[in-house]
């Protein structure tokens, strides 16, 4: 059930300014983003849920991207860009409703786009399309096919949002079209999987497997959607963190110890702890600790210029909030 309409307005702001529409706003990596992008733009934001610490210049409209209200949001406004991470990630939540709210969602944001006028639109997806598989080559450029519901069902639908956006980028050639596909987002506040795995004390590893890893942290990504406005980026970009290393590597900088399990064993134990509660992941998830899913974003460097800031042991200390 979706939250009841809630509107409120930018106090002091310059309501005929054009705006920037960020969806997903309330999150983590939404929150992350306005604080960095609300004294340059005028942010307008779209999300069910509310926003805990809005700056008070933020204005906000609680409401479901698939109602009919949020059209609303284009048509009494001026808006010049979209930044689109209004994407449901729960394990736990039907496939039915994610793909409805995922895919529903991101085709009414794209046909408000279109009919109202806007000239950028930048789409957060995730390198998590590609999929690990013990195929892969070492790093995977934007041209790599999206392999990732071949082995995980559940990343179906985050395909189907980033082939959406694509699809966009080709009918719509006078609208800048970003789509960003970043590395596991890790940062103190980040509740997705990655982070949640790193914050185990004592985390399964698969016996036999030390993957590389590619880790970005939360302000990172923020960064990267900031510089997504500029005029210059359109297309597919992988966004990078501060490299690479192994996964062994990355649970030895946060003290951790690892529980070798076989592979064989792994994944029906991990699905009975799951149906009962009892873990947090899905089996599935196991790919990303034995397999390679490593990709190339020097296109994104190249275009913008682009450099994390976050060294790679901050990067890792942020999941457990250092």
């Amino acid at each position: 059930m979706s939250a009841p309409h809630e509107e409120e307005k930018e106090s002091g702001g310059d309501n005929k300014k054009p705006a920037v529409v960020v969806t997903g706003i309330s999150g983590n990596l939404g929150r992350t983003l306005a604080k960095m992008l609300h004294k340059r733009e005028r942010i307008i934001g779209i999300d069910r849920r509310p926003f805990a610490g809005r700056p008070k210049d933020v204005e906000m409209h609680q409401m479901d991207l698939r109602k009919k209200k949020a059209e609303d949001v284009f048509r009494k406004n001026e808006v010049r860009a979209v930044i689109h991470m209004g994407i449901m990630h729960d394990p736990r939540m039907s496939e039915e409703e994610h793909h409805s709210f995922n895919v529903v969602g991101t085709t009414r944001l794209l046909e408000y786009c279109a009919k109202y006028g806007v000239k950028k639109v930048v789409v957060l997806s995730s390198a998590n399309v590609y999929g690990p598989s013990p195929d892969n080559s070492n790093f995977l450029t934007e041209d790599a096919p999206l392999m990732a519901a071949s082995r995980f069902s559940g990343v179906r639908d985050l395909i189907e949002v980033d082939m959406l956006a694509h699809s966009f980028f080709w009918k719509h050639p006078n609208i800048e079209t970003v789509i960003l596909r970043p590395v596991h987002i890790v940062g103190p506040t980040i509740k997705n999987a990655p982070s949640n795995y790193l914050r185990l004390r004592y985390p399964w590893t698969l016996a036999g497997f030390d993957p590389m890893v590619q880790l970005i942290h939360v302000e990172d990504v923020a960064r990267a959607m900031v510089e997504a406005l500029r005029p210059e980026p359109k297309g597919v970009y992988n966004v990078v963190g501060p490299g690479q290393v192994p996964l062994s590597a990355v649970l030895g900088e946060l003290g951790h110890t690892a529980i070798p399990v076989p592979h064989p064993v792994a994944r029906p134990l991990l699905g009975l702890m799951f149906r009962y509660r009892l873990a947090n992941f899905p089996p599935p998830e196991l790919d990303h600790i034995q397999f390679l899913c490593a990709v190339d974003g020097n296109r994104w460097v190249q275009d913008v210029g682009w450099k994390a800031r976050h060294s790679m042991r901050d990067t890792i200390r942020s999941v457990v909030g250092e």
